[in-house]
Parts: C-alpha cells; structure tokens; sequence
C-alpha cells in the first residue's frame, strides 16, 4: 500500500513538473500549525517576515492553518497532517509536495527551492 501511494505521489509530482510552467495564482504554501508549536514559532521567528519577499514567497505565497481546525476550502492534502508545523506546496489546490517538520533555515530554503522546481514552477524569476 505505501509503494501505491508512493507511486501516485511521484507521479503526481512528475505530471505536475511535466505540465511546464505553472500560473502563480494556482501556486500556495500552506503552513500547518498549532499553539504552543515551538517549531512553528522558531520558523515566525526565523522566516515569517521575510518570506513573502522572498522568490519563493512570491511564486508560493504563504496561507496558514490550523492543524484542529477547518482545512482550507478548495484543497485537497494527499495524506492526513500529523505534524506542525507541516508546509505544503499546493498547485490548483492540490498538494504536490510537503515538508515535515522545520529544520532551521539553513535548510528550509532548499527544501523549498527542490520542492519548487520539482512541481515545474520558476520561482527564481517570480516578482
């Protein structure tokens, strides 16, 4: 079962990247959350303020939710958010790629870069 679902993700990732260029008001990034998330607020305090200035930030601007609460209408998450804080790149509401966790800076915006131009989008030029 968990090579099917593997096998749906990577296509979804493949078919996605293979479509070219995807329109920057079909691309979010949204940020699972919680209260009392002592990674959620190490990623306010780190990143918060300057990703929408960012490339990134502006080929995937932020949308936040909380993890108890009402998911976002129009989206559809490929699997269940266990964690917080979870970022999930979504494109035409559906998500394409995710990032468990927060592991710093030094290595978010990598993860967020390879999650960028696996989905097909320019972000190096957005903005």
């Amino acid at each position: 079962m968990k090579q099917f679902i593997a096998s749906v993700f990577l296509t979804a990732l493949i078919t996605v990247g293979a479509a070219g260029p995807v329109s920057a008001g079909d691309i979010r990034l949204v940020m699972a959350e919680e209260q009392g998330c002592v990674w959620c607020e190490r990623w306010n305090t780190e990143i918060a303020a300057k990703y929408p200035k960012t490339p990134e930030g502006k080929a995937a601007p932020l949308v936040r939710m909380d993890i108890h609460g009402t998911r976002p209408a129009g989206y559809e998450f490929a699997r269940r958010i266990s964690y917080t804080p979870t970022f999930l790149l979504m494109v035409n509401g559906i998500e394409v790629s995710r990032i468990e966790g927060y592991p710093g800076e030094d290595f978010f915006w990598p993860l967020l870069a390879d999650m960028l131009t696996r989905a097909g989008i320019d972000w190096k030029t957005t903005g």
